[in-house]
């Protein structure tokens, strides 16, 4: 399981779209606290309105990481970036990355990170190996967040149902899976690159044994329906054990990204699905709600979806961007 030092430095490279930036701005907003500046090339067009420190400053400051913000083409890291890297690893500072090239693979970044004493972290590999799941009941409460597709929301969903939780005086630990949650939580496990006899067994490692009342609030990955992701998405709910779901949609697709031929389930049948398959290792599991990526609809096309469909399914409907997740929350108190 990767642990990072944080504050973090956020590394923005040369980059000059605001969307290949996703990860910085996740950092920046919901881990704000934890973010004690940006750096960039001087090519870089994008700004997080942060303090600009270079790495030797940050280091000064007391950051333990910089952080890769920026989505490289292709996932590889582009070579101008080394010199930069080599800068804050010769500072004392970790590297972290989620781009598919391994860090380990350059040798200047090998040989400044020794030099500094410092560590190359990719979110994306791990060479710590997990055992099986084994099943075993688990003290402590969990609620997992699953959909019926990819990038809809999950994680987004998970931070403000942990941030909602905490603000009612509710113990609560946000569980990363996936290679940004696991930069904002500063721990987790890059859940889809686990060797899949083996997910469930790291899901079960991610949220441990815990008090009775306090509830693991795990990043769900994939969709049950998904042709390509559907193996990781099972792993991750068998291993997670949740006693609570939530089901994540965007009501503006049809069909499953990317996928024309692979429609997406009624909302119901996605829920029945989900708990069917939840209920191999929690017998007591149940759909506490939905959480909408309402993004493409107006105001009032929002508040009349979300009335009818709460409605017709008997749960809270609502979006995490738009009037937040209590109703969630509220759901999740309620024995």
């Amino acid at each position: 399981m990767h642990q990072l030092r944080k504050p973090y430095l956020l590394f923005l490279g040369d980059v000059t779209l605001k969307s290949d930036a996703k990860t910085a701005f996740g950092l920046r907003d919901w881990c704000g606290s934890d973010v004690i500046g940006e750096w960039s090339l001087p090519e870089a067009t994008v700004s997080l309105d942060l303090p600009r420190l270079s790495p030797a400053q940050a280091a000064r400051q007391g950051a333990g990481s910089i952080v890769l913000g920026v989505a490289a083409v292709g996932g590889v890291l582009p070579t101008q970036w080394l010199s930069e890297l080599e800068s804050a690893l010769d500072a004392g500072l970790d590297v972290v990355s989620g781009q598919h090239s391994r860090l380990t693979s350059f040798p200047s970044l090998v040989a400044a990170a020794q030099r500094g004493g410092a560590r190359l972290i990719d979110v994306r590999h791990s060479d710590q190996t997990y055992p099986a799941g084994d099943g075993r009941k688990r003290t402590g409460k969990r609620v997992l967040t699953v959909g019926t597709d990819c990038a809809l929301g999950k994680k987004y969903t998970a931070l403000a149902l942990t941030r909602a939780l905490q603000s009612k005086g509710v113990a609560a630990t946000f569980r990363a899976t996936g290679q940004t949650g696991v930069m904002i939580a500063g721990e987790g496990v890059a859940i889809d690159a686990v060797i899949a006899d083996f997910v469930a067994g790291a899901a079960e490692q991610l949220s441990p044994d815990n008090a009775p009342d306090h509830w693991d609030v795990i990043e769900g990955q994939g969709a049950l329906f998904h042709p390509a992701y559907a193996g990781v998405t099972l792993g991750l709910l068998h291993g997670s054990q949740p006693d609570a779901l939530v089901l994540c949609h965007d009501p503006s697709r049809d069909t499953i990204e990317t996928y024309p031929d692979f429609p997406i389930p009624d909302l119901q049948v996605a829920i029945d699905r989900y708990v069917e398959a939840a209920r191999l290792t929690n017998r007591a599991v149940r759909c506490v709600g939905l959480s909408i990526n309402s993004s493409t609809l107006s105001d009032a096309e929002w508040a009349r979806y979300a009335s009818e469909l709460s409605e017709k399914l008997q749960l809270p409907v609502v979006d995490p961007m738009r009037g937040g997740v209590d109703a969630l929350a509220a759901a999740l108190m309620t024995p």
